[in-house]
């Protein structure tokens, strides 16, 4: 059972207790609502395996929610409270970078914070663990099989106004300068855009063989029906490097022709670790649980991680924790995956949209 913050705020200090209490920030609301349930669930199947296999440092791990959707200073507020008021150990989880970076600075190294989503790169806060994809590890490699195989060397960047967009955009320039590609356009908008309408003209008019999609959510989902409505699907491909099953099934089978990502983990991913992932995602929630996918999965590998982290320090000090973090090694849906300069090294899938499920195509080099 996962326990709302609220409910753990009157707790004792983390030396007179008996378990080992995680906040799990992730997105209740907004745009990247649509991850939450999935996140939840992941996290939660997590914890029941690691409190199976006798907890971590001799204590059971229990996780407390945080809404990673709400403003990012409201949730670093709470963040602070919670680890000021030693109800948490430790911080893990899934939320857009515009949270992170009010919140690592907030924590300052006084809990580890693992922290699961796909992102821009370079964070270096002290105690932040990272277990998700990188621009150089992700689009980098997405963008020279584009041009490699398909020929597609022009894009549009089309994004939601914050970081991780305008800095996965940046890097995007860099890599298309590599190919002799080009960026024909860039355009952002407000998280929460309903109506793509001057987007999706500026998409026809720029020329681009292919949309790099920077959106988030509920924002990819409707961009991506108005494409198809507008008839942009039949000659340009879009590439997201965050669009998993959750928008995949809330786009509709005819809104997905032409749609492609990469990512670390698919639901679909024909490896034994990911197929005996799914299969116990299913025993433990049903026919009726929301839908597995990469972003959800991250959380299942932020509580991993840590647990593997404070397993291998032998303490919960951040200090003893990045000593000691180097080099670790284990096993996970994704693989095998190694800690390398406070990273989740792993295996990176390219994949193509069929109607509302992926067609891994392969691993990127």
């Amino acid at each position: 059972m996962i326990e709302k913050a609220s409910v753990r705020l009157g707790s004792p200090a983390a030396s007179a207790r008996d378990t080992l209490d995680v906040a799990l920030v992730i997105p209740l609301q907004g745009p990247a609502g649509i991850f939450g349930p999935s996140c939840e669930c992941c996290a939660q199947l997590a914890a029941e395996e690691v409190n199976a296999e006798s907890g971590v440092l001799g204590r059971e791990l229990r996780l407390v929610l945080v809404d990673g959707g709400a403003p990012p200073e409201q949730v670093a507020t709470e963040i602070d409270a919670l680890i000021s008021g030693g109800v948490v150990d430790a911080v893990a989880g899934w939320h857009i970078s515009a949270v992170r970076e009010v919140v690592a600075p907030r924590i300052d190294g006084r809990v580890p914070y693992v922290y699961t989503a796909l992102y821009e790169g370079g964070e270096r806060s002290p105690g932040v663990f990272l277990t998700g994809e990188t621009p150089a590890r992700q689009l980098r490699p997405a963008l020279r099989w584009f041009a490699a195989e398909l020929g597609i060397r022009r894009w549009t960047i089309v994004g939601d106004d914050y970081v991780w967009p305008r800095s996965s955009a940046r890097a995007a320039h860099r890599y298309l300068r590599e190919l002799g590609g080009e960026v024909c356009d860039e355009m952002y908008v407000p998280l929460g855009t309903t109506d793509f309408g001057e987007v999706l003209a500026r998409v026809a008019a720029s020329d681009c063989d292919a949309v790099l999609m920077l959106l988030i959510g509920d924002d990819a989902v409707l961009f991506n029906r108005a494409f198809t409505a507008a008839g942009l699907d039949r000659d340009r491909i879009r590439f997201s490097s965050l669009i998993e099953e959750n928008v995949l099934l809330a786009t509709g089978p005819e809104n997905t022709r032409g749609l492609m990502t990469s990512a670390g983990y698919f639901e679909d991913l024909p490896t034994r670790s990911g197929l005996d992932f799914a299969a116990a995602y299913g025993r433990r929630f049903g026919l009726r649980a929301p839908v597995l996918n990469s972003l959800g999965e991250s959380c299942y590998e932020g509580v991993r991680l840590l647990t593997e982290l404070l397993r291998r320090a032998g303490a919960v000090d951040v200090t003893r924790i990045q000593a000691t973090a180097e080099g670790l090694e284990y096993e996970s849906p994704r693989g095998t995956v190694q800690v390398r300069d406070r990273h989740l090294k792993q295996r990176v899938f390219l994949a193509a949209a069929d109607g509302l499920q992926w067609d891994v195509l392969q691993q990127l080099p």
